[in-house]
């Protein structure tokens, strides 16, 4: 009995092959995606959504913050951490954020409420999409998974809906009990820290990498700020370690987190 299929002569067998050529000979000619933090600044343009990554007092890519401000940028949507700092502050200092999505600003014990965020917010300047951590994290996973929201039970019975009116109240279709529908927010650019990263964008964190992975997941584009850039051959020693991949720019630093601490 013969077998159905498609042999190698069927021109949609040849038009896959051709293009499954063309992918591998684009794959061995990788191209070295290492720019400065001017340039990675550069991609930063009035009224877009921008993520920033971190946690509190660690791992803040300052070097490219501190360059964005310098380009004196306006109008910005960014959406900091689950917890935000000097980083966030500076920009809003300088006059650089429309609105803030974050569910906390501060320096913990040094300063519970950042200086210019709270100035801002109270002065009117600033729009502040309020949210806890897990309704933070929804947003991002929303966008990550190219859903309009994330259902989330734990939010019910607050306030958020009320100060925040693009989250709705929804009867779940299964239980019949009242959630929340989280929507997506989906940064335009991502400006992450780490460790280190090969020219080609496969990005190594030391240590937990804190939310960096979701913004990463949730934007269209990543830039990554490292102390170091090492060879391609280092990071296949240790592949498992690789914590984000296929970013778009790669920017050299030292000490760029600085003031705050980074591995």
């Amino acid at each position: 009995m013969r077998r159905a299929g498609l042999g190698l002569s069927h021109p949609g067998v040849q038009e896959f092959l051709a293009l499954l050529t063309k992918w591998v000979a684009m794959a061995l000619e990788r191209r070295s995606l290492v720019i400065d933090e001017r340039e990675a600044a550069s991609w930063i343009r009035d009224g877009m959504t921008i993520a920033i990554g971190g946690f509190i007092n660690s791992s803040h890519p300052m070097a490219i913050v501190r360059q964005i401000i310098r380009r004196g940028v306006k109008g910005l949507t960014v959406v900091g951490p689950a917890s935000g700092g000097l980083d966030l502050d500076l920009l809003i200092g300088a006059g650089c954020v429309r609105k803030l999505v974050t569910a906390y600003m501060g320096g913990e014990h040094y300063c519970p409420v950042a200086p210019m965020f709270r100035a801002a917010v109270e002065r009117g300047e600033l729009e502040v999409w309020e949210c806890d951590e897990g309704m933070y994290y929804c947003a991002l996973r929303a966008a990550a998974q190219r859903l309009p929201f994330t259902p989330w039970k734990a939010g019910i019975g607050t306030s958020f809906p009320e100060v925040n009116p693009d989250i709705r109240v929804f009867n779940d279709p299964i239980t019949g009990e009242p959630i929340l529908a989280i929507p997506a927010i989906k940064p335009d650019i991502a400006i992450i820290y780490a460790a280190h990263a090969d020219p080609y964008g496969n990005v190594q964190h030391i240590g937990t990498g804190f939310g960096d992975r979701a913004l990463w997941r949730a934007a269209d584009r990543t830039i990554v700020q490292v102390e170091r850039i090492i060879p391609n051959e280092e990071v296949r020693k240790n592949p498992l370690a690789t914590s984000l991949y296929g970013v778009d720019a790669i920017v050299r630093a030292p000490y760029g987190s600085h003031p705050f601490a980074a591995p």
